[in-house]
């Protein structure tokens, strides 16, 4: 019970923010956006404090820790890996313009409409 209670104030506050973004437009859009911020990292830290919010924060944590386990190309391999991306798109490109050409020709002369 007590998690929904904190959802809703989480929500609350960030449609309270909202609303005062746009009730008080006469004052400066900086102070309006700092507000919001302000605003929206309290409901953001009231929602962190469920247990849906816990499980995010250990979730995105364990991302960050498998993130630096991956083992990433040098810049010599990734040109490499580039170039040949290009040069299979390229072949390909070719072929099924051929291949549209072929279709076309035989549609043509199908029809009666080439020779």
């Amino acid at each position: 019970m007590a998690d929904r209670l904190k959802w809703v104030v989480a929500v609350l506050l960030l449609g309270g923010g909202i609303y005062g973004f746009y009730h008080y437009e006469r004052y400066s859009l900086l102070l309006r956006v700092l507000g919001l911020l302000v605003v929206g990292g309290v409901a953001l830290g009231v929602a962190l404090t469920t247990e849906a919010g816990r499980r995010a924060l250990t979730f995105f944590h364990e991302a960050q820790l498998e993130v630096r386990k991956v083992v990433w190309p040098t810049g010599r391999e990734t040109v490499q890996t580039t170039l040949v991306v290009m040069a299979m798109v390229t072949l390909l490109a070719v072929f099924l313009w051929m291949v549209d050409a072929l279709l076309l020709w035989g549609v043509k002369l199908f029809t009666g409409q080439g020779g």
